[in-house]
């Protein structure tokens, strides 16, 4: 029988190219997006697509309901992948951006996880996955409220994989490192509403750094990997007849967690702060 997912964030970058790569393989997928070109791009490829906002739990609710009056059901696998970010130093961070991004990235994931196993519970089988990154292990500047958030999930995630052990059900965290994506872009508004960097201590820092990463892009970063590098990696974890608890993908995230294995956390920050 065709397998089900629902994969959550599906507008572009690694939850777009997941849609279709799995599609491709062989899964129905139900694809989470929250504007109509991205739901039409989608349509077009044959994938199944529901409006699902992560901030807003009547609308997990609505968009799962949706999922599984089309399956009878059921829903073999979630691959939580939605996020966004909102860069800028810790100091200059308002507490409700913190917050909105929690809702999103942490909550919202959450709520959606919690409302899937019950289903899987019921059918006897389901793969739960989630989309963390290096940042959900190891801290980088300027990036304080993503990283908060993928060092919440990282915790959610290892406590749920441990307490179903005596259940069917797996749980799988994919790290990530830098990926072809529109996170930078799509956090410029975050950042152009929450942060007042004219009015920070570290404006010079801003203006030597952060904006000229965040407006002048140079290009990719230089162990950057397509989208495609991570679908292929999510279905590994998901036809693993035992899968790994976590699965790292690129250079940098395998260097850094060895870096953090081997470094003290002194040398660590050291390391980090160099950039």
């Amino acid at each position: 029988m065709t397998r089900t997912i629902l994969i959550t964030g599906c507008s572009s970058g690694i939850g777009l190219d997941a849609a279709l790569t799995l599609s491709r393989h062989g899964w129905r997928v139900f694809a989470t997006v929250r504007d109509d070109d991205s739901a039409a791009r989608l349509e077009a490829s044959g994938i199944d697509v529901v409006r699902m906002e992560m901030a807003d739990a009547d609308s997990i609710a609505a968009g799962l309901d949706a999922v599984l009056a089309r399956t009878g059901g059921t829903l073999d696998a979630l691959y939580n992948n939605a996020a966004f970010a909102c860069p800028g130093a810790v100091e200059d961070l308002p507490t409700d951006a913190l917050r909105a991004v929690f809702e999103a990235n942490v909550f919202g994931l959450h709520e959606l996880t919690r409302r899937v196993i019950p289903v899987m519970r019921a059918q006897g089988h389901g793969r739960i996955v989630q989309c963390s990154s290096v940042l959900g292990f190891v801290p980088m500047k300027w990036r304080g409220a993503y990283v908060a958030s993928k060092f919440a999930l990282e915790g959610l995630t290892d406590t749920l994989r441990i307490e179903m052990r005596d259940t069917s059900l797996h749980v799988i965290t994919l790290q990530p490192g830098p990926i072809a994506s529109r996170i930078r872009a799509n956090s410029i508004p975050h950042f152009e509403r929450w942060i007042d960097w004219k009015a920070s201590p570290r404006r010079a820092q801003y203006e030597g750094s952060l904006l000229k990463r965040l407006y002048e892009p140079d290009g990719k970063d230089r162990f950057q990997l397509p989208a495609s590098a991570v679908s292929a990696v999510l279905l590994r974890a998901l036809d693993a007849p035992n899968p790994r608890p976590h699965y790292r993908v690129t250079l940098p995230t395998h260097l850094m967690a060895t870096a953090r294995r081997l470094l003290s956390q002194r040398h660590l920050d050291g390391l980090i702060a160099r950039g």
